[in-house]
């Protein structure tokens, strides 16, 4: 295997395409660049010639045979899967596929609410009814946690009939649930498991790593390989188990309802390369990254006022194990919620965080940190607690809230309308998503009801700068609520 794993027959065929110097007749029209002499000044050469169409010797995503079948038998030996598909449509279009291979319209999904958008996105276009099991919250640090095993069990036993149980692992913050135990219990049962490992990449390569849902006994999971495995924005991975008893050629047969006919070559060869990358390195890679993370963590736990949590929050429960490669700093004990030292961040220091939420902010960490990178980023903390910190902000006093569902998102989606002032609209049935992006966790959701707890929810994180999105009206303003 580890010889094999050295292979990258995507890379290999491109590089082989552009060795023999063909003269394209075919899409994209640029014509490996020349088209295009401002784009290729921008991107570079090397960019364009291999930003090809799907062709014999390049094989085809929608139905592959050769090189990219090869790729995806590749990747499936190193994340432990019995089939790996390539995505090219993020990792959302992963997420979707899951539901879409295991439920149709009117099935029942066993999923925490504190789901990634996409999630969601996927029960409104196939009527799949979604019974939420609330996640953990910690006050203080305000944020949703893990599945309680406790608690999926009781789902299960309500709703026999349901179909799969979904379970985020590892959460934007690093959060794991119990999930070797979710499977377990969920088999038991007759469902299905479905993992969105959109930051858990790293689980399958490290050492002493939060259990990786292929190693759980999960069958199917979305990794997105752009977010830490290096690969570009966009490229995912779709894993199903090897004792999943889900057909391959069912699957594709998902994907290829949505996802693009013509898959990016950028896209699928940086898959393939970061494949490669962490299979014959990641061992070293995620020691690397966890030990910067551990470093920053200690640093900024010791300017005082700031709190980079770890393994010390796990309870076994809604805790069960911590990803200490996440770098998710409290911020409130210093005065400012998380959106303003994020803002601050990158506005006086061109530090950019991946996201600052009312209570935190949150740094992605990967193998490209350098060390002086992370010195500047607890240089700058340090200096913004010195300039603008407050008395103690205190307990994050609007934190994530577990709403009441009334309809099924398609039927709320699809439904009969009428447009409120948000504002103005509580004790009416959502049509739409409010949510701070990212993370991309709505606020509420379509089907959900609209409380006056949520909406000051909204309109505090809206003050504190935090970016809204979800709703037709741009400036969330307005809301689509059901017609009464």
């Amino acid at each position: 295997m580890e010889h094999s794993q050295n292979r990258a027959p995507i890379y290999e065929a491109l590089v082989k395409y552009n060795e023999n110097r063909v003269v394209p007749f075919d899409v994209p029209g640029h014509k490996h660049g020349k088209g295009n002499p401002m784009l290729t000044d921008f991107l570079g050469q090397t960019c364009m010639n291999v930003d090809v169409n799907s062709m014999k010797p390049l094989d085809n995503l929608c139905h592959p045979v050769s090189v990219i079948r090869e790729a995806e038998t590749l990747a499936a030996e190193a994340f432990g899967a019995g089939h790996c598909f390539f995505m090219v449509n993020g990792t959302t279009s992963s997420v979707q596929s899951m539901i879409l291979s295991v439920c149709k319209e009117g099935d029942k999904i066993i999923i925490p609410r504190n789901v990634h958008r996409s999630a969601i996105n996927a029960l409104i276009i196939s009527g799949v009814i979604p019974v939420y099991v609330s996640p953990g919250i910690n006050r203080r640090l305000g944020i949703p946690l893990g599945m309680d095993l406790e608690d999926v069990k009781k789902a299960i036993t309500e709703n026999p009939d349901a179909k799969a149980v979904f379970v985020n692992n590892p959460t934007y913050y690093g959060i794991c649930s119990n999930l070797k135990g979710i499977v377990e219990a969920a088999h038991e049962a007759g469902m299905k498991v479905l993992a969105d490992e959109a930051h858990g990449t790293h689980l399958y390569f490290g050492e002493n790593m939060p259990i990786s849902a292929m190693a759980a006994g999960a069958d199917m999971a979305a990794v997105s390989m752009h977010k830490t495995g290096g690969s570009l924005t966009q490229s995912s991975f779709l894993l199903v188990g090897k004792n999943a008893g889900i057909s391959e050629g069912h699957v594709r047969s998902v994907i290829n309802l949505t996802q693009t006919t013509s898959g990016s070559y950028l896209l699928l060869s940086s898959l393939d390369i970061a494949r490669k990358y962490y299979a014959t390195k990641g061992k070293e890679l995620c020691a690397q990254v966890v030990e910067s993370a551990e470093y920053a963590r200690s640093e900024i736990n010791k300017i005082g006022g700031y709190y980079a949590y770890s393994e010390e929050l796990v309870n076994g429960r809604d805790i069960y194990a911590f990803d200490k490669t996440k770098l998710s700093i409290y911020t409130r004990d210093i005065g400012l919620a998380g959106i303003e030292v994020y803002d601050r961040l990158r506005d006086g220091y061109d530090i950019q965080m991946e996201l600052g939420d009312i209570g935190n902010v949150l740094a992605i960490m990967s193998p490209g940190d350098r060390w002086k990178d992370i010195e500047r980023l607890v240089s700058a903390l340090s200096e913004i607690k010195r300039r603008f910190g407050r008395d103690s902000a205190g307990n994050v006093d609007h934190e994530y809230i577990n709403p009441k569902i009334v309809l099924s998102p398609k039927a709320a989606f699809y439904g009969e309308q009428e447009v409120l002032p948000i504002m103005e609209s509580a004790g009416r049935i959502s049509c739409e998503f409010v949510m701070c992006y990212p993370p991309g966790i709505p606020i509420i959701a379509p089907g959900e009801l609209l409380t006056e707890e949520i909406l000051e929810n909204i309109d505090y994180s809206k003050k504190r700068g935090c970016f809204m999105t979800g709703t037709e009206d741009m400036n969330i303003e307005r809301i689509k609520v059901i017609k009464e």
